[in-house]
């Protein structure tokens, strides 16, 4: 599907369409801790990107090989944590401050930042850069186009939310990963009984709940559900599905489904995963991101094939497809219209030959992520990793529908409504009904 054509009313609905010897090669690009940057005397740009290893040092080094090739125009980065780059970066732009490398999303936010006047149209550029487009799975491109229009250079990963188990804790209570939401249900007053909590939830995030109402939904109603909100038709989040799917994530937070005091725990410390490779919780779901950070910092959890891995499981009589996935179907590279021509033509510089290179490819799927550039799966033959990548592939590749985050997918008004009614909705401060009348109230916002 050509891109430049795409509906932007239906990029939710894209497939990943990734070719079958595609795979990987490259993609990421942001700085690193503190700020990095070049040592030279010439032009400087700024980009502002998410933190967190070990993410955070691909994009380091990314800023710093760049750096060093180009000294009369560089770089300086600067990290924020999720939440806080999010607030950070809309009051930035707001004020026609913002740095002139934006990291994102895609969806709903860039395209206020393109209704703002606030981004470049970069239509034209991969136009006359052809190859450098052609290297990037299509499906990328659905988040990044507006009314038809490239606002944004996917990178980095495709990163779809998965069930992650741990199999010691399986084991413990004699049972097998979930087939079902009614398995899921099931599970839960045995491993209390055990003493271990069936889900970690880094709930303060907010966002992270989230995440069970996306799969839930779609297994429940299927893509068509959400289409209709994101569409902005009057009162689309009153569909029976929606009341459905907000009983059952009511239903397992009163069965005692999460980790207690889960509303308190934070998904930027990684707290939820040392939760799941501790074995202090059976089970969370997540995006493969956290891979990463389990290998690195779960001592034998993740070599010592302690880790499981597996889609959202179906929902008893749901219409939803169940090979469907939701989560980033890449990141996002825009550029500021404040900045100025020299710093603009640095960061279109950095898009070239500095978000592609063969080695920031083989540095993301060391930290066990799937770089959204074509190419063959040789390139992580071999890894460590190689199960779970291969697994991640298959998920994107198989999928029918590959949704964007719902909070991505809306505008920034209502998706901070959103994420604020999901908090309530987790600690049962408010019901199902009135999450719909809420919601219902900022449709097309």
């Amino acid at each position: 599907m050509d891109s430049n054509t795409t509906s932007r009313r239906k990029f939710l609905l894209l497939s990943m369409g990734v070719p079958l010897g595609a795979a990987l090669a490259a993609c990421g690009g942001t700085a690193g801790p503190g700020s990095t940057s070049g040592s030279g005397g010439g032009a400087k740009a700024t980009y502002w990107y998410l933190s967190v290893q070990p993410q955070e040092g691909v994009r380091t080094r990314a800023v710093e090989r760049f750096n060093k090739a180009n000294p009369g125009g560089t770089i300086t980065g600067t990290p924020f944590q999720n939440d806080a780059y999010k607030t950070k970066i809309k009051t930035a732009i707001g004020a026609g401050q913002a740095p002139t490398i934006i990291w994102g999303w895609g969806g709903g936010t860039l395209r206020t930042y393109v209704q703002a006047g606030q981004v470049e149209d970069l239509t034209s550029w991969f136009d006359q850069n052809a190859a450098v487009k052609d290297r990037l799975f299509p499906s990328s491109f659905g988040a990044a186009t507006i009314d038809g229009k490239i606002y944004a250079m996917p990178c980095e990963t495709v990163q779809p939310i998965v069930l992650f188990y741990n199999k010691t804790a399986f084991e413990k209570i004699g049972a097998q990963p979930p087939t079902s939401w009614g398995d899921i249900m099931d599970l839960v007053p045995k491993f209390n009984k055990a003493g271990i909590a069936p889900f970690s939830l880094g709930g303060q995030s907010r966002w992270t709940n989230m995440m069970w109402l996306e799969f839930l939904l779609d297994r429940i109603g299927g893509t068509e559900v959400f289409q209709a909100v994101f569409d902005g038709k009057k009162d689309a989040w009153s569909h029976p599905a929606v009341l459905d799917m907000l009983t059952k994530v009511q239903d397992l937070v009163k069965a005692g489904g999460f980790i207690k005091g889960f509303s308190s725990i934070t998904a930027d410390s990684n707290a939820d995963q040392a939760l799941l490779y501790t074995g202090k919780a059976a089970m969370m779901l997540h995006g493969t991101w956290t891979y990463g950070g389990m290998s690195q910092d779960g001592g034998d959890f993740v070599p010592g094939g302690h880790l499981g891995y597996m889609n959202f499981p179906p929902v008893e009589g749901g219409k939803g497809d169940p090979s469907n996935t939701v989560g980033n179907p890449g990141q996002y590279l825009s550029i500021s219209s404040k900045a100025t021509p020299e710093q603009k033509e640095i960061a279109k510089k950095f898009f070239a030959t500095g978000v592609l290179t063969d080695q920031e490819g083989k540095e993301w799927v060391e930290t066990g992520g799937v770089p959204i550039v074509k190419g063959s799966d040789a390139a992580w033959a071999g890894s460590k990793d190689a199960d779970f990548l291969n697994f991640v592939y298959g998920i994107a590749s198989n999928a029918k529908v590959f949704a964007q985050s719902w909070d991505q997918a809306l505008s920034p008004t209502a998706a901070e409504v959103l994420l604020d009614n999901i908090a309530k909705l987790f600690q049962l401060s408010i019901t199902p009904q009135q999450w719909v009348d809420n919601m219902n109230a900022v449709i097309g916002q």
